[in-house]
C-alpha cells in the first residue's frame, strides 16, 4: 500500500477546504448573536396608584401580597396584543422594566403604600407576620385592536384574601378595567396600560382593606 505524503499540496488542500466549512457555519452563527446590532428595545414602566377615597379604613393588620399568576403569554417583559380574541401577539423593540406579573405585584405594594392605610404591606421574601395574604391572577394585560379605530387596553385581576393562620378565603372579587389609547402609537398605548391598571389596583385596594377589617370584626 502506498503511504501518503503529509506534505503532499493536494492533501493539504483537502484539509483546508474541510476546516473552511465548519468555521464558515461558527461565524454566521456568531454574527447572529452579536449584541448590539440595531436599536435596542424600549423599556417602559407602569405607575402606582396614588390616589383613594378618603372614607376607607386605617388598619393595624400586616398584608402579603404574593406574585399574581399569569399563564406564559402574559407572564413576560413583552408588550403584548391581539389583533383578534383569539391570537395574542407582541410589540416590536419595546419591553416592560420586568415580567408583567413581578412589575404589578410591585405596584400593588406601592399603592397598598400610598394608601396611607395599612401598617404594613410586603411581599412574602420580606418574612412579615401575615395577617391576611392576597393571591391573584394577572387574567388580562393587553392592547385590543379589535373593538373600534383606536386600540383599547384591558386588565383583569381576580383577587383572594386570606386570613392566616388559618388560611381561609374570606373574599374572592375580579377587578377589571378598560382605557381607549388616544392614539395608536406605543407612547399612548403605554398611557392606556396605565390608566387602565391605575383603576384597577385603585378598586383592588380599597376592597382588600374593607373586606380585611370587616372580616376582623365578625371574628
Amino acid at each position: 500500500m502506498k503511504q501518503e505524503n503529509p506534505n503532499d499540496p493536494r492533501r493539504r488542500a483537502i484539509i483546508a477546504s474541510a476546516l473552511i466549512v465548519p468555521l464558515g457555519l461558527v461565524l454566521v452563527g456568531c454574527e447572529l448573536s452579536v449584541p448590539g446590532q440595531g436599536p435596542p428595545p424600549a423599556l417602559y414602566r407602569l405607575t402606582p396608584k396614588s390616589t383613594f377615597s378618603e372614607d376607607l379604613p386605617v388598619v393595624d393588620w400586616q398584608l402579603v401580597l404574593e406574585i399574581p399568576v399569569a399563564d406564559a403569554g402574559l407572564s413576560t417583559t413583552r408588550v403584548a396584543l391581539q389583533m383578534t380574541p383569539t391570537q395574542l401577539e407582541y410589540y416590536a423593540r419595546s419591553s416592560w422594566t420586568d415580567r408583567a406579573p413581578l412589575m404589578v405585584q410591585t405596584l400593588m405594594i406601592e399603592s397598598f403604600e400610598n394608601s396611607g392605610r395599612i401598617v404594613a404591606v410586603g411581599r412574602e421574601s420580606v418574612g412579615l407576620r401575615a395577617d391576611y395574604i392576597l393571591k391573584s391572577e394577572l387574567r388580562e394585560f393587553q392592547a385590543e385592536y379589535f373593538h373600534g379605530a383606536l386600540p383599547s387596553v384591558r386588565v383583569a385581576i381576580n383577587a383572594k384574601l386570606v386570613q392566616m393562620p388559618r388560611r381561609t378565603i374570606i373574599g374572592s372579587e375580579s377587578f377589571e378595567a378598560a382605557a381607549e389609547a388616544k392614539a395608536d402609537t406605543l407612547e399612548d398605548i403605554i398611557v392606556a396600560y396605565d390608566e387602565a391598571l391605575g383603576s384597577v389596583l385603585k378598586d383592588l385596594v380599597g376592597w382588600t382593606l374593607i373586606t380585611g377589617q370587616d372580616a376582623l370584626g365578625d371574628s
